[in-house]
């Protein structure tokens, strides 16, 4: 049985991390995203912080070329003691 899946590969495909306002947040989800995207451009993410400056929210638009490719980085995204919510 296939996953069905609204989403047409591939694609541009914007994630949104946030977590606490650390020095090395933002290097730490590019790290995670290049391993499942090689081709993503670190260059591109956009960061906000939060209007207490506590948390940061960064975004990564990644070319994601299947379900499984966005399945395991949300996964990985999702685990780290750093990220408090992955949209």
């Amino acid at each position: 049985m296939t996953e069905q899946t609204l989403l047409e590969f591939p694609c541009d495909f914007p994630l949104k991390v946030m977590g606490a306002r650390t020095d090395d947040f933002a290097q730490t989800i590019v790290e995670i995203v290049l391993r499942h995207a090689p081709g993503f451009q670190a260059e591109t993410v956009e960061m906000r912080a939060s209007s207490g400056g506590n948390y940061l929210s960064v975004t990564c638009t990644v070319r994601a070329v299947s379900k499984e490719q966005l399945d395991g980085l949300y996964r990985e995204l999702s685990s780290h003691p750093a990220v408090k919510a992955v949209l």
